[in-house]
């Protein structure tokens, strides 16, 4: 399997999605020398942005956190959330009535500055829910798993109203090596033990790759999607998610996807990313 350097693939394109979580950052926090990789981005007119299925909090607090870590590049116009087409679909379709939500009251952001009326699924009285309209999952995060979850169940299956999953991850990694549950393996489990079909945000899905391009083209209104690198660690999300919308694809080894692993998977599953790399930290040292 060829490695590639990340510098070497990235100046033949005019703009680069990133996924977040490993690739940008860890369960330690910020990937050490990434910040070279935007300084190197901007001196060499590469416009980016992050692309990421996290609906956990609003773009303002995402692009805050990576700024008080160093990252001063990254501010709320560069995030493209799964969270923000959630929002847009519930603008469109929810009018009036209460949004019951699975996730942290920092994750209720999308739905709030809507003026709808928004219910933690903790707080929820199955004896009186008349006025909802929609279930929303946010986050794993902000609920109790046995309690609540059985209650997500009991409310789909006393009303049938619209569920929206704003995040389609399966699991984030807790270390190199464990992984937990996330939203998006929680819903499943919902939808699968209802019956039911939910509606989805997120890579890999077609739609969030369209919404990300639309986004691009207000600044440079001539990109063409295979002027589009996308950079992930997850060959399942972010790397099929690109290749079936068209962009070149880099799958770096610095997340879900361990060195060790990644060419049998590789093969093994047939999707096939454009280029391998390490990491997408720059050595400057090497440019």
């Amino acid at each position: 399997m060829q490695i590639d350097k990340f510098h070497e693939i990235v100046t033949r394109y005019k703009a680069v999605f990133f996924d977040a979580y490993g690739v940008l950052k860890n369960h330690k926090g910020i990937l050490p020398g990434i910040g070279r990789t935007f300084d190197f981005l901007k001196s060499h007119g590469i416009e980016y942005y992050i692309v990421t299925n996290d609906a956990s909090r609003s773009p303002q607090s995402l692009a805050y956190a990576y700024q008080i870590q160093g990252l001063e590049h990254i501010d709320t116009s560069k995030i493209i959330s799964s969270g923000m087409l959630a929002h847009d679909w519930l603008r469109l379709k929810i009018k009036s009535g209460k949004v019951a939500y699975i996730g942290t009251w920092r994750s209720a952001h999308y739905i709030e500055i809507l003026g709808l009326e928004t219910v933690p699924i903790s707080k929820l009285d199955l004896d009186d829910i008349e006025d909802i309209r929609c279930l929303v999952f946010l986050d794993d995060e902000g609920f109790d798993w046995n309690k609540d979850i059985n209650k997500a169940i009991n409310l789909l299956r006393e009303k049938n109203i619209p569920v929206v999953v704003a995040n389609t991850d399966q699991s984030y990694p807790l270390n190199r090596t464990d992984i937990a549950v996330a939203v998006g393996g929680i819903s499943d489990l919902v939808e699968r033990t209802l019956g039911k079909y939910f509606i989805r945000f997120g890579k890999p899905d077609t739609q969030m790759f369209m919404y990300g391009y639309d986004r691009a083209c207000k600044n440079q209104p001539s990109l063409h999607v295979n002027e589009i690198l996308m950079v992930g660690d997850t060959l399942f999300t972010d790397i099929i998610g690109g290749n079936k919308f068209g962009m070149d694809t880099a799958l770096v080894l610095t997340g879900n996807t361990l060195p060790e692993n990644a060419e049998i998977r590789i093969r093994y599953t047939g999707i096939i990313p454009t280029y391998v790399c390490e990491s997408a930290v720059i050595d400057t040292s090497e440019t």
